[in-house]
């Protein structure tokens, strides 16, 4: 199969492929998706095919408007309503009780009895649900476990020849998937079940409490939203994080270099100035900012997995597990399978 790149003018072409149970990439202000029609099975089923992702592990289901959702869950409560008029179109993932268990094909929901639903903040894409007359699963449309996609290049290097085509809608902006809220206990605490970043601050400010479930769950535990396992979004290449309150990045280096490694780092030019030794960098961000960081972890840990530079470790810098920094480190220690140098 010939995987295609899609124009923005040409997105009657994707509309059509998504009509015939085709998958299609889609951008989002988050990543880039993988897109297929949600009531269809076939399709569906194809999504993990074409990702390699195990079946026990839900999809988000993209919708155009809110209107959308409620033919699928049983209830949208006022504090899911107040989140939806506030953060939709956003990076918020809501999981809602399904009216019944034929509401969504078992493969869209991991077998469960709930379904996560997001309002994409991207024009293109949701011109693509409403033309589509369907909803759309869209899992980050990358290989399983590789970081996630953040340009239509990034799809294209995963998922060449396993498409129908990418939607290319430029860089994403936020660069790391939504927020996922489990709204489904209608009477106990929000909980998050993966941070991004609307941070935990912002959604009690408009619904009050809200819980963080901070359990990282094994290889054999079934998970109620994506991105909830152990090991996620790493590059083929070892990721090793530097404790920015130990700041060990030049004995990092030194150690490898001392066993002939090549090693790559991703950090700030000001922390880049006091380096040396090293093969290769990444510009993270301009004066260690998490949330440009946030933006540009995923593209930049594609960048330095390059087989052309044929490194053995990426050195990453860490961030305060505050606010945004919840998120980023997330992604992070997953990405370095929680492995943090030390002396």
């Amino acid at each position: 199969m010939e995987t295609k790149i899609i124009r923005p003018q040409e997105i009657e072409e994707a509309v059509n492929a998504i009509k015939k149970g085709k998958l299609v990439s889609f951008p989002t202000e988050t990543v880039y998706g993988l897109g297929a029609d949600a009531t269809n099975e076939e399709a569906v089923k194809n999504v993990y095919l074409a990702k390699g992702r195990p079946s026990d592990n839900p999809l988000i289901v993209h919708v155009a408007s809110c209107e959308q959702v409620t033919p699928f869950v049983s209830n949208i409560s006022e504090k899911a309503q107040q989140l939806m008029d506030t953060f939709w179109p956003g990076p918020l993932t809501l999981i809602f009780n399904l009216k019944n268990a034929e509401t969504l094909p078992s493969v869209v929901t991991g077998g469960l009895e709930t379904a996560a639903f997001r309002m994409p903040n991207n024009e293109l894409t949701l011109q693509l649900i409403k033309e589509s007359k369907t909803v759309l699963v869209g899992p980050s449309a990358n290989t399983s476990g590789l970081p996630s996609p953040t340009t239509a290049d990034h799809v294209y290097q995963d998922l060449a020849g396993k498409i129908y085509g990418v939607l290319d809608g430029g860089a994403s902006f936020v660069g790391i998937e939504s927020t996922v809220l489990d709204m489904s206990q209608e009477n106990g605490v929000p909980v998050i079940l993966r941070p991004g970043a609307i941070t935990k601050e912002q959604l009690e400010e408009v619904i009050g409490e809200v819980g963080m479930d901070q359990h990282i769950l094994t290889e054999k535990e079934a998970p109620k939203a994506p991105g909830m396992k152990y090991k996620h979004y790493s590059p083929k290449t070892p990721v090793i994080m530097i404790d920015y309150k130990t700041d060990d990045w030049q004995e990092a280096i030194d150690s490898y270099k001392k066993s002939n490694k090549k090693v790559g780092i991703m950090t700030n030019p000001e922390k880049k100035k006091l380096l040396k030794n090293y093969d290769a960098y990444y510009e993270l961000s301009k004066k260690y900012d998490v949330v440009e960081a946030m933006r540009y972890l995923f593209a930049g840990l594609r960048k330095l997995d390059d087989s052309k530079l044929d490194l053995d470790i990426i050195l990453v810098e860490t961030y305060p597990e505050t606010g945004a920094g919840i998120a980023y480190m997330n992604r992070l220690k997953k990405a370095a399978n929680q492995k943090i140098f030390k002396k």
